[in-house]
């Protein structure tokens, strides 16, 4: 059975960090591509960030480009999302996702186009 479990958001001023945790299980973990993209309500989704474990590969929104760093524990089959510099607007349900890594990994990041989906975490950032 394929999971993805994400942890580690709550509640944090403007200016703080957070970093989110997604644990996978039930796949390949080295062969996959696993995005972050989040949710405040209201809005529409929007991808994050997005790291491939087979190349390495990293993309990032404009929104979080220079705050946010994506990062992969192979071994823990684990991927991170540090965030710094929290804004209100980094309000979210965050969610993580994979899919087979491929040549289209970028495409897939602009998509959004996962097979498999975790439940989220809620992080909120107050003014």
């Amino acid at each position: 059975e394929v999971q993805l479990v994400e942890s580690g958001g709550g509640l944090v001023q403007a200016g703080g960090s957070l970093r989110l945790s997604c644990v996978a299980s039930g796949f390949t973990f080295d062969n996959y591509a696993i995005g972050w993209l989040r949710q405040a309500p209201g809005k529409e989704r929007e991808g994050v960030s997005l790291i491939s474990n087979s190349d390495g590969s990293t993309y990032y929104s404009d929104s979080v480009r220079g705050r946010f760093t994506i990062s992969s524990d192979i071994a823990k089959k684990t991927v991170y999302l540090q965030m710094s510099s929290l804004k209100p607007e980094d309000t979210a349900v965050y969610y993580c996702a994979a899919a087979p890594s491929d040549y289209s990994d970028y495409l897939r990041f602009l998509r959004e186009e996962y097979d498999y989906w975790g439940q989220g975490t809620q992080v909120t950032v107050s003014s």
